[in-house]
Formats: structure tokens, sequence, C-alpha cells
């Protein structure tokens, strides 16, 4: 009895989502202040660590290896399966956040500016592992809402900061040292817990997106809880005891996903389970041959045999699950979001990690501060979960491609940054809240581009590749010109700029790069508008 009630894909579900919510995105704001303090940072040094920081929770071709060695497309019982790459996350987790927080409070002797890199890298190097194995899980329990699932566990693992954060400020606001400890302790030891849950369940139950949909429904409900707290919390001093109880009603409401679990169970077991029987088609991953599979007058085998002798990107592999990744490399399609990437979340990441910096020099408090990286996470959550359903509703009801919502991402990107820039009153929650829905936007729409072009086998292994643009894009925009213009810019002992100046020449020129990540993304979109119109023709038959 009890096997049956954990071992489903819905149980699975909810496990990765509590994972995924565990994992503290976006939270180097909190606690960069104390980092650059602690060990005499200017803030060149500091946008380094934040560097190295990124480039371990964007790459994710190591987890993607990790996740095809150890599952091999198929649902495991014994040694191998999402568990191991979960397993590999908290181990990475456990050590890059101790071993910084032993050197932030002095438990070892303050480290050399590479080795402290090597601590950032670690702890955010679980990011990667924890969403490969849960996202791409969830995309192959259900292939038919990939966009769909992408959105709930990325928008889970977007919100985790706020939730994070909101435990911070219950039990050890003001000691930003402890929120480091607890990022060692609390996703280690949810991982630990947890992951002997998640599995691969090849299973259709014919009623997946209305379950989906209540999953879908609770992100929205805990980010819309979080920002009216947010909210309420700027405009009246609440008591004290109030913040436990505002905790725990955030615990219940965690835990709701489990009921919506139960349900979808209990219903599933009154039918007769049906072995799902994925895409066969030999064109999947290759958008540009579909064409000739969709001529209802060739027979289906006769198509498999004849397409060899037409060319995509001078490579072709007939593999029903799509390329790898060095097949994937020497097509257009990569290098088009590759680059896109660069522009689009390259600049996301220079504003998220510079947002203290930015509040700073524009004179918000600490508190204000805090509360400007908890909203990020909140809109960063809903860009995440909006895109993901939106991408599925317009793809199956119009037949929308993707990359058109991407375009759509980065041109909103772009004013954003424009708003931030204009300086007024407050603006950077303005500014802060667009290119949090845009940061949360991409991150749902990309994986799902990339498992519906490249196909899922690889998903895990091409989309960490894709991604490694981002720090690429980071490096180049906040370390050689966020860094740059602001130490300049900067004056006294502390190394401290205050006024727009600081921020506005970095923030126009990320805009002018986020253009041509706009103008890149319509290219995509021309090149795979048509596969997407033929995915819509094949849905509606099914």
């Amino acid at each position: 009895m009890m096997e049956r009630v954990l071992s489903n894909k819905w149980m699975a579900t909810v496990a990765s989502m509590w994972i995924q919510c565990s994992c503290g995105v976006y939270t180097f704001s909190v606690y960069s202040s104390v980092l650059k303090s602690s060990q005499g940072y200017d803030q060149s040094t500091l946008e380094t660590m934040a560097v190295f920081r990124d480039i371990g929770s964007i790459g994710g071709v190591l987890a993607g290896l990790l996740y095809s060695a150890v599952t091999n497309g198929s649902n495991h019982s014994g040694f191998g399966g999402p568990w191991v790459v979960l397993l590999a996350g908290a181990t990475q987790n456990f050590l890059g956040y101790f071993l910084t927080w032993a050197s932030v409070v002095g438990l070892i002797k303050r480290p050399p500016v590479p080795l402290m890199c090597l601590f950032m890298y670690l702890s955010s190097q679980s990011m990667p592992f924890f969403n490969t194995a849960n996202t791409v899980s969830g995309v192959q329990n259900f292939p038919d809402y990939s966009g769909t699932i992408v959105g709930i566990m990325k928008g889970f693992s977007g919100i985790s900061g706020a939730i994070l954060i909101r435990a911070y400020n219950t039990f050890y606001e003001g000691e930003p040292s402890k929120f480091l400890l607890m990022l060692a302790l609390l996703p280690t030891l949810i991982s630990l817990v947890l992951m002997l849950l998640v599995k691969i369940y090849r299973t259709n139950t014919g009623d997946d997106k209305r379950h989906l949909n209540g999953f879908f429904a609770v992100a929205l409900i805990i980010a819309g809880y979080l920002m009216i707290i947010i909210i309420l919390e700027n405009i009246f001093t609440l008591p004290l005891w109030s913040d436990r109880v505002i905790f725990i009603l955030l615990l219940l409401l965690l835990a709701s996903p489990l009921g919506i679990a139960i349900r979808a169970q209990n219903e599933d077991s009154k039918r007769v389970p049906e072995t799902l029987s994925f895409d066969s088609n030999p064109l999947r991953g290759h958008p540009e041959l579909l064409r000739s599979s969709s001529d209802s007058s060739v027979p289906e085998d006769m198509a498999y045999h004849e397409l060899p002798s037409v060319a995509l990107d001078d490579k072709i592999l007939f593999d029903e699950e799509g390329m790898n990744l060095l097949q994937a490399m020497c097509t257009v399609n990569f290098w088009l979001l590759f680059i896109a990437v660069i522009c689009g979340m390259g600049s996301t990441m220079a504003v998220i990690n510079n947002l203290s910096q930015m509040g700073q020099s524009l004179n918000y408090t600490s508190v204000e501060v805090n509360n400007l990286v908890s909203l990020w996470s909140i809109w960063d959550c809903l860009g995440r979960v909006g895109a993901g359903y939106l991408s599925d509703y317009l793809l199956h009801t119009r037949g929308w491609a993707r990359p058109l919502l991407m375009a759509i991402t980065l041109a909103t990107m772009i004013i954003g940054l424009i708003v931030i820039v204009s300086g007024f009153p407050r603006i950077l929650y303005v500014g802060s809240i667009l290119i949090g829905i845009c940061d949360g936007s991409l991150w749902s729409l990309i994986p799902t581009i990339t498992s519906d072009i490249f196909g899922v086998r690889h998903m895990g292994t091409i989309f960490g590749a894709i991604t490694l643009a981002s720090p690429v894009g980071f490096y180049i925009f906040s370390v050689k010109l966020i860094g740059y213009i602001y130490d300049k810019e900067a004056g006294g002992d502390d190394h401290s700029c205050f006024g727009t100046h600081c921020f506005t020449l970095s923030l126009l020129i990320m805009a002018s790069l986020a253009l041509l990540g706009f103008l890149l993304a319509i290219a995509l979109f021309i090149r795979t508008k048509r596969f997407y119109s033929l995915r819509r023709l094949k849905d509606s038959v099914k």
C-alpha cells in the first residue's frame, strides 16, 4: 500500500517541487555584503565571485551527462536513476556553502581569492544537478505538457530565494552568516530525504493537465502570498509574533501539493494504466525534415528510409529521441539560442547579482534591498510558471512557436533596463519586476525549446551547454562592464558609489545587446515556425 502511494509520477513531481523550492536561487545579494566585508574585497573581486557562482549555477553539462548515464531514458529500480544526480547536487551544495560560511565566520583561515571562487562554484554547481534531475524527469513523466511541467519546476526553483529569505527573516534576520549556514544544511537535508522518490514513470493517465494545473495554481498562490506579505511589511510595522504565523502558513501552502498528488493517484488507480508510447517519429529533433513525413500519401516506412538523403545543417542522426550534444552543436538553431542567451540571461544575471549595490547607490535600506531580492524571486517564479503554461496553451490552441515568446520576453527586458536607467524614485522596484519576469520566462522557455528542437533524450546536456552562455554574458556585463564602471565612479576606502551614474552606462549597453538577442530570437522563430505548426497538427489528431 505504502509503495503504491509513494511510487508514482505524482509523488515524484511533489518531491521534485519540494527540492526545487529549497535551492535558494538568487540569494547572493543577501550575503554578498558580509562576504565583501569579511574578506576585504573590492567590487570587482566581488563580481568575480559572482561570476564563478553563476558559472556553477548555470553550467549544467556535467549534470546532463550524469543524468543521461544513470537513467538511460528508463525507470531504474536498482542502482542508477535521477537520485544519483540529486545526491551529487546535495554533496556539492553542502561543501560549497559550508566552506564559504566557515570562511566568513573565521572557522578556517581566510582563503585566497581562487579558493573562494572554488567554494562559490561548488555551492552553485548543485543547482543544475537539482534542476536537471527534477526538470528532465518531469518532462519524461509528462511529455505532452513539457512547457507546463518545466514552468512548474523552474517556478518553484525561482521562488526558492523568497522562501529561504522568509525563513531567514523569521529566525536570523540581520545575521547573513547564519543564512549561509542555512543554505548549506537545508537544501542538502531535503534532497537526501526525498531523492529516492524522484523517478521516471512511463505511463499515460489521460487527465494529467488538470492536476498539473493544480500544481500551477499552488505556485501562483505561494508567489502571491509572499508578495502580499512583503508589501504589508513595507507599509506597516508587523508584530514579532506575526513572523512565525506567516512562516507556518507558508509551510502549509508548500505542503498542499501533497493533497493534489494523492487525489491524482487515487483517480489514476481507478483507470487501467496505459503504457506511454513515446514519439516514434525519427524526425524528432529535426524540425526541418518534418515536411517530408507530413505527407499522408507516403507510407511511414518508405518515408523513414528515403529521408537520409536530406541534409539538416550538414548532419543527420535518425534517433527517435533526438540529437546528442555534438550533433546539436552542428546546427544553426543551437547557436542562435546560445548567443541569444548571452544577450538575455547574461543581462538578467548581472542585474540580480548587482541588485544590492544598485539599491545602495540609490539610498535603499538593507531591508528594502532584501525585499527587492524577495520580490525578484516572486516575479521570476511568475515568469517561469506563466511562460511555461502560456507556451503550452498557445502552442496547442494557436500553433505559436515558443521562440516567439522568447522574442517578446527579450523586448520586455529592454524596457525594464531602460526603466531602471530613468532613475525615478522607487523605480528600481518596477525595473526589477519587469526583468525578474523576463528572467523567469527565459528559464522556462529555453529548456522547453531545447527539448522541442533537439529531443528529450539528451535535453539536460544540451540545455546545460546552451546555458553556459549565461555566465559568459554575465562575465562580460558584470565584471568587465558593471564592475569596471562602478569602481571607476566609486570613491573612498569602502569602494562605494552613490547616484544613478553608477550603473546608467552599463544598463544602456546591456539594453543594446538585449536588442541583438531579440533579433536572434526572431530568426529562430522564423526557422522553426513550420515545425511548431506541424507539431500542433500532429497533437490535434492524437
